[in-house]
């Protein structure tokens, strides 16, 4: 038998982080929101999440994103790095992201 377990991302501010291969950030016009789709799975962000999503594209590290959003929401990035990690991480740990 074949045990593949997927290893948990842990993340930092060198984390690139992107949208794991089978979700999609999708906007609904109808309905004028934002969507996460996941198989089976759909998530309604905030639109901070948003922001902090159209900005995770594999390229970018996490601590390239806080500065970014630092300018956007005229705060410090380093308290910035701290909230991203929260929210990073915890859409990690449910798949929505890999590094």
């Amino acid at each position: 038998m074949n045990d593949v377990r997927r290893q948990r991302l842990v993340v930092t501010v060198d984390t690139r982080p992107q949208l794991a291969r089978f979700v999609k950030l999708r906007h609904d016009p109808g309905r004028e929101r934002w969507t996460l789709l996941a198989p089976e799975r759909v998530m309604t962000p905030d639109d901070i999440a948003i922001d902090v999503l159209k900005l995770c594209d594999g390229e970018r590290t996490l601590g390239d994103i806080a500065a970014i959003l630092s300018n956007d929401y005229d705060a410090p990035p380093e308290a910035i790095a701290d909230d991203l990690i929260e929210l990073l991480q915890g859409l990690a740990d449910d798949g929505y992201l890999k590094g």
